[in-house]
């Protein structure tokens, strides 16, 4: 029996747009449900549980950003905004409210189906373990041996800092932080090699995939919401440190 499919909710008001996206993930093989509205594709992520959401930022009844949050709250589906809008804000507005990408209109059918096949090569949630006996681990292994102390083959600690990668969930003096999946990511390599510094690049190649294009700046979007999340939750100065001109490194807050 082959797997069921993978499911999308596109979240359009343009009925071109709406079909243009729609026919691009039926050629991926997604089953593929539409709505018009920002209350409509919240009844509808809400029936159909799916794996992706597309979403127009310029909603005629809810705001995007506000259709994202609400979507957030209630699945871990991978979120697209989309949006004709490039000021800055629109971009760090929604990746903030835990959107996975970004594109801006006009794009090509080719340029979104690259961006969903990167996002679902990074695994959706924590495997049962039933599901995970004798299987690889996703994502990259580590290319030194971590100055993190290891608690078990899948829990990390740096200082007050605890990664589970296994159940994804992240702690600061064992109160959780809540992370996005993209978030989640990005900490989950750094934390793996904490003494490596790590490229925007070699970072985008990691969690994006091999062969993705795309700004740079993304990274540093997901990196700076993650540090400051990291660094309330501290109380003090962030476990991520900025290597000027080259890119990120883990670290103690406090130390040098």
């Amino acid at each position: 029996m082959s797997p069921p499919a993978q499911t999308a909710v596109v979240v359009e008001d343009d009925p071109d747009i709406r079909e243009l996206i729609a026919a691009s993930l039926g050629k991926k093989g997604l089953e593929v449900h539409v709505a018009e509205s920002g209350r409509e594709g919240l009844e509808m992520v809400a029936e159909v549980r799916p794996d992706l959401v597309t979403l127009d930022l310029g909603l005629p009844d809810l705001d995007g950003i506000e259709v994202c949050r609400r979507v957030r709250e209630v699945s871990d589906a991978y979120i697209v905004m989309i949006s004709a809008r490039t000021d800055e804000i629109d971009r760090l507005m929604g990746l903030e409210i835990g959107a996975d990408d970004y594109l801006t209109k006009p794009f090509s059918p080719r340029e979104l189906q690259a961006r969903v096949t990167a996002m679902f090569r990074r695994p959706r949630a924590a495997p049962e373990p039933s599901a995970t006996a004798g299987a690889a681990a996703p994502g990259p292994q580590p290319v030194e041996a971590p100055e993190a102390s290891a608690a078990g083959s899948e829990t990390v600690s740096l200082g007050r800092l605890t990664v589970d990668l296994e159940s994804r969930a992240v702690a600061v003096d064992g109160d959780e932080v809540e992370l996005t999946r993209t978030e989640f990511d990005l900490l989950a390599t750094m934390v793996r090699a904490p003494r490596r510094v790590w490229g925007r690049d070699v970072l985008m190649r990691t969690v994006w995939g091999d062969g993705w294009a795309a700004d740079e700046h993304l990274v540093e979007v997901h990196v700076g919401n993650m540090r400051r999340k990291l660094s309330r939750a501290a109380g003090s100065a962030s476990f991520i440190r900025t290597v000027r001109g080259v890119g990120y490194r883990m670290e103690e807050p406090g130390s040098v």
